[in-house]
């Protein structure tokens, strides 16, 4: 993946500071799941979510040091942070519901659910919605790719007339076939208005966003119940490291709490104890990856990182464009290109083929 050659998905990232905390964390060897099996390994871990979103300038409510309920978590992947944030909103709705409608049962209630998410979203999405055993319904996205609060509120509207529940939905900053932004701002109050939880996908462009200049891209944000980047992908930060923030992390935590008598401790509340922010039990001391990287690095040296890849993209997209062979399919956005030949999808389709053949660049269609 680290070859210059190798332009298929999105970036896997890796850096000399990083190789070694993970060297550091296989070694030290804890099993982070309490406060209590290893303080370091909790405490480190809320500093550094607490530090990566200052950097991004995530709203107050979503770190723990505004002293509320908000906090982070580093997840192993993106699609683990989607599906643990829809098992959070099925949990409230289901909460929520039982009150208003004391008679109907568990399985009537989520019967009714319906998630909501870009037709452009990726898979791991439509996943989630089948691990959790509710309906996603997949919403059109406009000419740009991205999501709008029109769209959304209509395939709202619809459901509730059909009797079922709207419960969650994801907004994708930064789709993969195209690097779209789904209109945040939108598609936020929209959720809002209807007591949807909104779960923002910023699993590669997420990065961009500690240079002020991409943060554009967030506006609305604070219409959003959680939020999800992969520093593993773009940050210089190896995998596995998927960072999430909840505004109020008790519907996760109450949603996955198993309680047994050697699991409690004397501390508990004093910390969060992870296990329950996450779907396993066990975890590896990931948050010394971060600390390594953004101390080693730091804030200037990743921006400066992110832009020089995003110029990169600039400059073989205008070489695209001066090449009367091929036209670009969509805006440049951050370090993806979306580029073809023109003419039929078929001649796209064997000259990528005819690339991949040789073995010398390795690329994926979209």
């Amino acid at each position: 993946w680290h070859s210059p050659k190798f332009h298929a998905y999105f970036p896997t990232a890796n850096s000399y500071p990083a190789i070694v905390a993970d060297m550091l964390s296989g070694a030290i060897a804890c099993i982070g799941f309490t406060w209590i099996a290893s303080p370091a390994c909790t405490e480190l871990e809320v500093v550094m979510l607490d530090w990566l979103g200052k950097m991004l300038d995530l709203p107050a409510e979503f770190l723990a040091c505004s002293g509320g309920k908000g906090g982070g978590v580093i997840q192993g992947t993106a699609s683990e942070s989607t599906l643990v944030a829809l098992l959070g909103a099925k949990a409230k709705k289901l909460q929520q519901v039982k009150e208003e409608h004391p008679e109907w049962d568990e399985h009537t209630i989520i019967g009714k659910l319906v998630g909501y998410a870009s037709a452009q979203a990726h898979s791991s999405v439509e996943r989630a919605g089948l691990l959790g055993g509710v309906k996603l319904r997949s919403v059109p996205a406009d000419e740009h790719n991205r999501l709008r609060g029109e769209a959304l509120e209509q395939t709202i509207e619809e459901d509730l007339a059909a009797g079922l529940i709207p419960f969650y939905a994801v907004v994708t900053l930064g789709t993969t076939n195209s690097c779209a932004f789904d209109r945040l701002d939108e598609c936020g109050p929209v959720a809002n208005k209807h007591n949807v939880w909104v779960h923002v996908d910023a699993a590669y462009a997420g990065s961009a966003f500690i240079c002020p200049e991409y943060r554009h891209h967030m506006k609305g944000i604070e219409t959003a119940d959680s939020f999800n980047f992969n520093p593993h992908k773009w940050m210089l930060v190896n995998f596995d490291c998927s960072a999430m923030w909840l505004k109020d992390p008790s519907w996760v935590v109450n949603a996955f709490n198993v309680d047994p008598l050697y699991l409690k401790h004397d501390m508990q509340g004093s910390a969060p104890d992870y296990r329950h922010w996450q779907i396993p039990l066990g975890r590896r001391f990931r948050a010394l990856k971060l600390w390594f990287v953004l101390r080693l690095y730091g804030v200037e040296n990743l921006q400066a990182h992110i832009r020089r890849h995003c110029g990169f993209a600039q400059q073989f997209g205008d070489l695209c464009q001066q090449d009367a062979r091929f036209e670009l399919a969509a805006e440049v956005n951050m370090g993806l290109v979306c580029f073809r030949l023109k003419g039929s999808n078929e001649r796209n389709e064997v000259l990528l083929k005819r690339i991949n053949g040789r073995g010398n660049i390795h690329m994926v269609p979209a």
